[in-house]
């Protein structure tokens, strides 16, 4: 295995710029998932990674060797793709095998055996390698997908939103089998993601894009707690974070250069509000069996909480709240420390 090094790279299309001087290190057998909505630049660096495009300016490394203006076969890493492509006439087997035959690195047929019925057992597909690809399930197929990059061994794996076409449950399931064959490789893996929760729960650290550029990098506890601005809190947190104007809270101490308080669903007591102490007023409740989800409507916000399915609350009751924990930003967005 290897590290990846990306010093200020910057990459555009034409007037757009999809990256923009972003450095960035992957360790060692590190996972580290890249997090951001569509047109962040995550699979644009990917392929900047994989040599699939090459930076207008700065350097990538790869295991110490600058790769910046090597070709795609010279870098010794493999890509698996959103969408499965495989080949649909050929067994689960021969796809498997079909990157150790190419002229590049021809295999010995015996060599082949072993890696594939490895990769096979590996992925819980040892049962399916004389099926065609068109009598599989997704999942399965994703995992063949998944498995043909396995097969090579390379030094990186970059794998671009390779669950997003999964059902939830296959996706929770492929969540889980991924998380056991990293450990298991010790692989170096650079993932792409929109999914809060497959960054969360993949990743040894998240890195956060925002048009182009890398916001924040670090553990999914420290993205979580500690953002460095609005735009990073928001990524993280379901139901996401309540972001409201600092005079929602006027009585609640703040820094001067707070405008906007961030307040974690979980960092809320919320109770019935007979004494006269309203704060807002319930709109909607979203049952999810040990817990509620309370809408507290606050004049023309609407503010989300959790709440014990016992707690007695219903559609119109007025409600104080208490605020715990909470994060500050500037007018900018930017975090401020309280």
């Amino acid at each position: 295995m290897a590290d990846i090094r990306l010093d200020f790279v910057c990459k555009s299309f034409g007037k757009t710029e999809a990256v923009h001087e972003l450095s960035l290190n992957v360790d060692n057998g590190e996972f580290l998932v890249l997090l951001g909505p569509t047109g962040a630049g995550k699979t644009t660096t990917l392929r900047l990674v994989a040599g699939l495009e090459r930076p207008d300016k700065g350097r990538v490394a790869i295991a110490g060797r600058d790769v910046t203006s090597a070709p795609p076969a010279m870098r010794d890493v493999t890509f698996v793709f959103q969408q499965y492509s495989l080949y649909p006439h050929l067994s689960v087997f021969d796809n498997l095998a079909f990157p150790l035959r190419s002229p590049v690195r021809r295999t010995p047929p015996a060599e082949i055996e072993r890696k594939v019925r490895e990769v096979a057992r590996l992925l819980h597909i040892e049962d399916k390698l004389q099926n065609r690809a068109t009598q599989l399930s997704g999942g399965q197929m994703q995992r063949v997908a998944i498995g043909r990059a396995l097969v090579r061994s390379p030094a990186i794996y970059l794998m671009d939103e390779p669950l997003s076409s999964l059902d939830a449950k296959l996706r929770g399931e492929m969540r889980i089998e991924l998380q056991r064959i990293q450990r298991e490789l010790g692989a170096t893996i650079l993932y792409v993601t929109h999914d809060q929760t497959e960054a969360m729960t993949l990743a040894t650290r998240i890195g956060v894009m925002d048009r182009g550029r890398l916001v924040q990098v670090g553990t999914p506890r420290e993205i979580y707690e500690n953002p460095v601005d609005a735009y990073v809190a928001t990524r993280l947190g379901s139901p996401g974070i309540n972001l409201v104007p600092r005079s929602v809270f006027p009585t609640m101490p703040a820094p001067p250069a707070a405008a906007t308080v961030g307040v974690r669903t979980e960092h809320v007591r919320i109770r019935k509000a007979n004494d006269g102490g309203a704060l807002g007023t319930v709109s909607w409740i979203e049952h999810l069996g040990d817990q509620d989800h309370l809408h507290v409507a606050i004049g023309e916000r609407d503010f989300v909480t959790l709440s014990d399915a016992d707690a007695g609350l219903g559609v119109g009751d007025p409600v104080a709240i208490e605020v715990m924990r909470p994060l500050f930003f500037d007018a900018a967005g930017r975090r401020v420390p309280g």
